[in-house]
């Protein structure tokens, strides 16, 4: 995700352990799937999180952090057992595109990312100007991330990373994210309290993970400070210049829905750079566009046929590879790039 985000596609639906050993002489990170048996095979035992955080307080200053800053991020740290539930859950339910579709891209969603987009339209159309991105994608994040800003999630950002890390599945991906977060406290001079975000550790109004804030959050409005949390314009400059940085092609769109001829070779299908044809060669092969996609004509195209996806197909251009990078989910690129189209009309 972005890592934005381990706000994957399931994440958003609400729908994608912890070992009885002393940690003495184990650092966090040690131990992978790789080993003979998994920490979650293993299981841990909630009680011993106390011991576990003082490793991770001892990685951190052997990765050169000060002792008020370590003071400044622990206090406080707590077991997140909601963050475990909520991780574990996230591989037990399957929805359907449409099914997806029809509980994000509400017409209730739309009518507030027209209204934002209108409302923000100077400060955007700035951001736009500078980045080559689009207001309306840049409003298509923001809403489906946070419902733009008011649902950032309240949970402590150490704790839910030191949780997760400490539960093990994915403990090198987890510590490392826990060590950003350090990072962020440190240069920009925050707390622990003012680190907050959703049970996976991302945060603020655009939900980027730690490592991500660290990578693209930018100063909006040359405050001298990077707030994702409170400044819109700190969210929309970081939402670009994640899309920026990431290969965003400006003036082009997403894609578009298409019909399949009857035969279509299956092989043709998926994102790879030798999977690419020119818009016109994948109609010469009998692929019919539904709908005229927005913005300019891309230089080569791929056509995608989401799992579950209710038969739809579409033909999809660099950005939509672009919003992959974001979320590694075909359901919400798809969701980013039909929120866009429908608020920009």
């Amino acid at each position: 995700m972005k890592l934005p985000l381990l706000t994957t596609l399931l994440t958003l639906l609400s729908i994608s352990s912890s070992m009885s050993l002393s940690y003495a002489a184990i650092p966090p990170g040690a131990l992978s799937s790789s080993g003979s048996a998994s920490l979650s095979q293993q299981g841990r035992d909630p009680a011993q999180f106390p011991g576990y955080v003082e490793q991770l307080k001892a990685t951190a200053r052997l990765q050169g952090f000060n002792q008020a800053t370590i003071d400044t991020a622990f206090t406080g740290v707590h077991f997140v057992d909601r963050a475990i539930q909520s991780d574990r859950s996230q591989l037990e339910h399957k929805v359907t595109l449409n099914d997806y579709l029809s509980r994000v891209l509400t017409l209730g969603k739309i009518e507030k990312g027209r209204d934002r987009l209108t409302a923000y339209r100077a400060q955007l159309d700035s951001v736009a100007a500078a980045s080559g991105v689009s207001p309306s994608y840049i409003v298509a994040l923001w809403a489906m991330e946070s419902q733009f800003g008011t649902i950032q999630g309240k949970e402590d950002v150490i704790s839910a990373l030191a949780t997760l890390a400490f539960e093990g599945r994915r403990e090198a991906f987890f510590t490392k994210e826990l060590m950003a977060a350090l990072k962020i406290i440190q240069q920009q001079g925050m707390t622990a309290d003012e680190l907050k975000g959703s049970w996976a550790g991302a945060m603020g109004q655009s939900q980027f993970m730690p490592s991500s804030f660290l990578n693209y959050g930018k100063d909006g409005d040359g405050d001298g400070k990077i707030d994702i949390w409170n400044n819109v314009d700190d969210v929309f400059a970081s939402i670009a210049n994640y899309l920026q940085k990431e290969g965003w092609k400006a003036g082009q769109g997403w894609g578009t829905e298409v019909t399949l001829p009857q035969g279509f070779d299956t092989e043709l299908s998926g994102l790879k750079n030798a999977q690419a044809k020119t818009p016109l060669q994948w109609q010469q092969l009998g692929v019919t566009v539904k709908a005229a996609s927005q913005g300019n004509a891309p230089g080569r195209a791929w056509i995608i046929t989401p799992e579950d996806g209710d038969g739809r197909s579409f033909m999809v251009y660099d950005n939509f590879r672009t919003l992959m990078h974001w979320n590694r989910s075909y359901y919400f690129a798809i969701s980013i790039g039909m929120m866009a189209d429908a608020i920009a009309q």
